[in-house]
Order: C-alpha cells, then structure tokens, then sequence
C-alpha cells in the first residue's frame, strides 16, 4: 500500500491526484494519513547510510562496488548488512565502471619449449619476495600506446615494481625488475617470477637480469592467460577503474597518471577482496612488523638468559670460595 501512496505523491503535479488516487484505488483519508505520517526510524537510518555510501562511492570514483563499500563500512564501524548496501546503492542509482573488451597484446615466443611453469596456477605465498607475477599492458593515447611493466607480491598483492614508457623494449621489463628488487630484495634461488610467453618478459636481457640476482624464472602456457590470471587481472582493474575512464590526449599526461595510480592508490587506497579486504600496503607493514619482533624475541632472549645464567654461576662459585673450610676432627 505505501508504494501506491509514494507512487502518488511522485507524480503528484504532473497528474490530477483524484484521479490516480481511483486508478490505483486507494482513499483519500489514506493519502492524508500517509502524507502526515512522521517517518520512521528505519527509514531515517537507511537515509543517513545512503548519505555514507555515497560519499565512500565518491571518494573510491565510482570504482567500488557494494562489496568494497561494505567493507568500508565495516572499517568505519558502521553494521550494515551486504544485501542492506546492495539495495541502498541500487535505488540510489549507484554503478561501479564496468569493464569492456581489450586487445590482446602478448606476443608468443616459440623458441621457449624448455621454460617451465613453476607455479601451475597455485599463487599462494607464506611471505612476501617468495613469489612474484610480470606483465605488460597499454594505455591509448592520442599520441599512441604507453606500455606499463608491473611486478606484483603475491602474498600481499603489492605492485613492488612498475614502469611507463612510450616503448616495449627490454628495458621496460629490466626497470620494473630492478624496482621490484630494490622494494622487495629476492631470495636467491627461492623467489620465482612467473610471467606470459611475451617476446619482452622471455627476453635474454630480462633472464640474464633474473638469473643474476636468483630469481626462478616460470611462464604459463602459449595462449592461456588463466595462467597468469592474477597479473592479468590487475591488468583489467587498471583499466576499469583508470583508463577506460579517460582520453588521455599525451602520454606524458597518461604516464603521470597511471604511475600515481599504480603506485599511490592501488598499494595504499583500495581495498583488495583476494587479501580481505585489505590494502596491500597494510598487509607487508603488519606481517614484517610481526616477524620482526619475533625475529627480536629470537636473537634477544636467549642472550639476556645466558648472562643471567653466568652470573649465577659465578655468584655460585663466588660464595664457595669464600665459604671456610671444615677442618677435620683430630
């Protein structure tokens, strides 16, 4: 009934009210009573959280979804049910971008038979540095294409590395590795770094690079891009939240653009679902302070109990050779 009241009171000046009071077959004394009601308390509150919503909708430009937003909310303290946002952002009209079609830039290598996949899909990580994923995407410009080579942790889901340019020549590759080493120093003959079959990834420059500081080299399949699907991935969500939103008319104006998003925003601002809803920044910051301090707790303890146990061993000996001695009886 209070939807045929609202129907009413929406078209109210367009139509006679008497007259869609009869189509919708409803009293008068009712649209009175209806119109005169006080709101409720359900209704004030779902009012303040759709102010709240947008607001977080604006702030992430129009990138989030309503499960990114519940997540916000849930970090600002505010106990909304999933389905609660999901409704509140559809009769509010909100859309997070949508992705669109690309086109496929990796360029097979056939002289790679031997290379193995050393990951086979599995990218969980137990610490950060031990598994890494590399991949080249474009952004148009009215200029042409800017190329962007990233590295990405697995475990934290942090682009460690990144580089622009107006080209997609080896040194790309080597510049966003070479980041990626100074942010993230590797283990050496433990961290792999799983890429495509790209002419640039699988490059003798960029293997020499990786096999001079112990970095495992690992590439997927010819033609699945599932087997790099988390740098794929990253690739889609710079497009849907960034580029496609945008004509970017120079590359400089692009590569200023993209290097603040992949750098600022997506390692300390956006929340990623596949690391509960966390940023990637937060994640490397606590779990290196946890093992940190345990780290301390290790190389600290045992020492400061060492000295402890010397120096009652010597307060021992210490005390017997003050002790007189018993003379024997005679």
């Amino acid at each position: 009934m209070s939807a045929k009241y609202r129907r009413i009171h929406r078209e109210e000046g367009n139509r006679p009210v008497r007259s869609m009071r009869r189509w919708v077959k409803v009293s008068e004394s009712g649209c009175c009573a209806w119109r005169n009601r006080p709101e409720s308390s359900t209704a004030r509150r779902r009012e303040d959280l759709t102010a709240i919503i947008v607001k977080f909708f604006d702030e992430s430009e129009q990138t989030c979804g309503y499960r990114r937003i519940h997540a916000e909310l849930a970090r600002s303290g505010v106990k909304v049910s999933l389905d609660m946002v999901r409704k509140i952002m559809a009769a509010a009209g909100l859309v997070a971008c949508q992705p669109r079609k690309q086109a496929k830039t990796t360029v097979p290598a056939p002289d790679l038979p031997g290379r193995p996949d050393r990951l086979r899909r599995d990218v969980t990580a137990t610490a950060p540095g031990m598994r890494r994923v590399g991949d080249i995407t474009y952004v148009p410009t009215w200029q042409g294409f800017a190329y962007l080579a990233v590295v990405m942790d697995c475990f934290s889901k942090k682009i460690i590395g990144h580089a622009i340019a107006g080209h997609m020549r080896t040194g790309l590759v080597t510049e966003a590795l070479a980041m990626a080493v100074r942010n993230c120093p590797p283990i050496r003959g433990v961290t792999v770094l799983h890429s495509d079959r790209g002419a640039r990834c699988t490059s003798a420059g960029c293997t020499g690079f990786m096999a001079g500081r112990g970095v495992l080299p690992s590439v997927g399949r010819t033609g699945s891009c599932c087997d790099n699907a988390v740098a794929e991935s990253f690739n889609a969500i710079l497009k849907k939240e960034l580029v496609n939103r945008k004509v970017y008319s120079t590359r400089n104006h692009a590569i200023r653009d993209v290097t603040a998003w992949t750098g600022s925003r997506c390692n300390h601002r956006r929340l990623h679902s596949a690391i509960d809803y966390q940023t990637p920044n937060q994640v490397d910051t606590e779990w290196r302070q946890q093992h940190k301090a345990a780290a301390y707790g290790r190389h600290e303890t045992k020492p400061y109990f060492s000295w402890i146990s010397c120096a009652v061993s010597d307060m021992i000996g210490a005390c017997r050779l003050r002790s007189p001695r018993k003379k024997p009886p005679s």
